[in-house]
């Protein structure tokens, strides 16, 4: 569709390449793909989940961040906002900053009924540094998503038409 050698600046959005490729090629359409939602792990916490606030804790192991969250978990998740999000094609860009064992992402319905209807997403090798994506197609409902290895707190996540 597009000259290899022809770049467009990274500022421009996916709708707006969508347009150009329409008035370029007329009748074609380019598929939106996935969204993606950053998230960022530091000890005890993933830093979007409490408004960018890094709560600078220190932790060398997993029992760390149990203690931590013993004490403060409650009242962190008091003011934390909920993702909330439309039903639909996401990716979840999980990146392990500067927690010094691996890492891993959970994502999935809240409550029993919700474990049993919604869809969820797991998985590990989160070593410090990496990013690693995590796809799902997300329903209507509500989640809960969480770092079972870094024992964070189990953030809310809204789906709604």
């Amino acid at each position: 569709m597009f000259n290899s050698r022809f770049s467009l600046p990274s500022f421009l959005g996916t709708a707006f390449l969508a347009a150009l490729g329409a008035v370029l090629v007329p009748g074609a359409s380019m598929a939106a793909g996935p969204t993606v939602i950053e998230l960022t792990q530091v000890p005890c916490q993933f830093l979007e989940s409490e408004g960018g606030k890094n709560r600078a804790y220190r932790s060398s192991r997993k029992e760390d961040c149990e203690a931590i969250n013993a004490k403060t978990a409650t009242e962190r998740l008091a003011q934390a906002k909920p993702i909330v999000l439309k039903p639909g094609q996401y990716i979840f860009r999980v990146t392990n900053r500067d927690v010094p064992y691996e890492l891993g992402f959970w994502l999935r319905g809240a409550g029993l009924a919700g474990r049993i209807t919604l869809p969820s997403v797991s998985g590990g090798g989160l070593t410090t540094g990496k990013t690693q994506d995590y796809r799902i197609e997300l329903k209507a409902g509500e989640y809960l998503y969480s770092c079972p290895l870094n024992t964070t707190p189990d953030y809310r996540l809204i789906v709604e038409s």
